[in-house]
């Protein structure tokens, strides 16, 4: 799944987005309900992440807003925002690439998915082609500059 959030992410450049991916699947079947790619500049939105866009179209699949069963993919570790609407989608698993270590909410500056404050807990796992997703959002960036 984590390929497929690199080849959404690779989308996001080409479209010249920050380039991260996002997939939401089923973890016991494998079917994919929802994915997403940046779309801040092209929605003119600030809640246009790629996992806010794969989970909105995961809760419209199978039709209720909880997803326990389910996993996400995302090539970066997810901001506040979204690591909010993790918790409140009850995710049960979130693998990310890259850490965020200016943004990221779930090590890096915060813990929000895993608080015990919070009615719910979602189980990480971090590093996944850690890689090829920080060297994408690097060669993005410098191109930038």
């Amino acid at each position: 799944m984590m390929r497929e959030a690199l080849r959404l992410a690779r989308e996001a450049a080409s479209a010249d987005e920050v380039p991260v991916g996002a997939v939401v699947w089923e973890t016991a079947s494998g079917i994919v309900l929802g994915t997403g790619r940046n779309r801040r500049e092209e929605d003119n939105s600030p809640s246009a992440h790629a996992e806010f866009i794969a989970i909105e179209q995961a809760c419209q699949a199978v039709g209720d807003w909880r997803l326990n069963h389910c996993s996400l993919a995302v090539t970066l570790e997810p901001c506040p925002m979204c690591a909010g609407l993790i918790v409140n989608a009850r995710i049960g698993r979130v693998v990310f690439g890259a850490l965020d270590p200016k943004a990221g909410a779930c090590s890096s500056l915060f813990q929000l998915t895993t608080d015990p404050r919070l009615n719910h807990r979602v189980h990480l796992v971090s590093g996944v082609l850690a890689d090829e997703a920080a060297d994408m959002l690097k060669e993005f960036f410098q191109s930038r500059r």
